[in-house]
């Protein structure tokens, strides 16, 4: 295991309370802890959203990535007769509406 070197720097507080980490930090999104008045960690974090965080449970991360995986190994076809496939999904029992010119 390497050793982390710790690294120290001086940054000035600006007049509307920021401080700059550096380019390489532009863009990302970073937890801060304030851990006492005064000191306070910083750290990068990936963030879900909460309307996303079902897509992060176990079993539906395993179903979303079978399903990948069967879209790569089976590529989707062409399909010449698009009116032969709406009948071969459609449900059982539900004619199509419109194609008699009655509804």
């Amino acid at each position: 295991m390497t050793p982390i070197e710790a690294k120290t720097s001086v940054k000035v507080i600006g007049a509307n309370g920021q401080i700059s980490l550096g380019k390489e930090f532009a863009g990302r999104q970073v937890l801060v802890e304030e851990r006492e008045p005064g000191v306070w960690m910083v750290r990068t974090a990936l963030v879900i959203p909460e309307n996303e965080i079902w897509l992060h449970q176990p079993q539906v991360k395993a179903d979303l990535q079978n399903a990948l995986e069967y879209a790569v190994s089976n590529p989707a076809a062409e399909t010449a007769d698009l009116d032969a496939f709406a009948r071969k999904i459609e449900p059982a029992g539900k004619k199509k509406q419109g194609s008699s010119g009655h509804q």
